[in-house]
């Protein structure tokens, strides 16, 4: 299957009817290590919420219409500092109706869950994220196959229960560093 770059595959985020999952998988990503919130929160400056992003925006906009925004991201233990800026910055994107969980590392092996990251649209359109060695995405390889998309709604049933939210588990981070 041919690999697509992500601004091609946007119009899914606005287009999906019901359910938008996101597995994360990665301990970091370059995207963020680029950005200037990544890099005051490295100096100890916690992220403000950005409500009036374009992310946010689509997520508020999209819960009004019924439908719902989740994902788990599978973190080390210790957490590395991407996976404890996304958990900062988590904060912005549950006040907009996204919820997100967390799932550590060893519980998402031991349970045979992916190591990539992917986005599943309405349990039909599978996004899987192809990223390189310096976690940058590459391209992103989309999917209605019913054996790949099974996969993945398989991947996301049997994580989803085991996570938990991710103010919680960033309370318990914030509070032991």
């Amino acid at each position: 299957m041919p690999l697509v770059p992500f601004e091609e595959i946007t119009h899914l985020f606005a287009d999906f009817e019901h359910t938008a999952f996101r597995l994360e998988t990665r301990r970091g990503y370059a995207t963020d290590r680029a950005g200037e919130r990544f890099q005051a929160f490295m100096r100890g400056v916690n992220p403000q919420p950005v409500p009036g992003n374009a992310w946010n925006t689509n997520v508020r906009e999209k819960a009004a219409q019924g439908a719902h925004f989740s994902r788990v991201r599978i973190v080390d233990d210790p957490p590395t500092d991407g996976q404890r800026f996304l958990m900062a910055t988590a904060l912005s994107n549950v006040a907009a109706g996204e919820d997100i969980r967390v799932l550590s590392r060893y519980v998402a092996e031991s349970e045979g869950l992916p190591d990539y990251d992917f986005w599943l649209f309405d349990s039909r359109i599978l996004a899987r994220m192809h990223i390189d060695e310096t976690d940058t995405t590459v391209g992103v390889e989309v999917t209605d196959d019913p054996t790949a998309v099974l996969a993945a709604c398989r991947a996301r049933d049997t994580a989803w229960p085991l996570a938990t939210p991710s103010a919680t588990v960033w309370a318990q981070v914030r509070s032991s560093v």
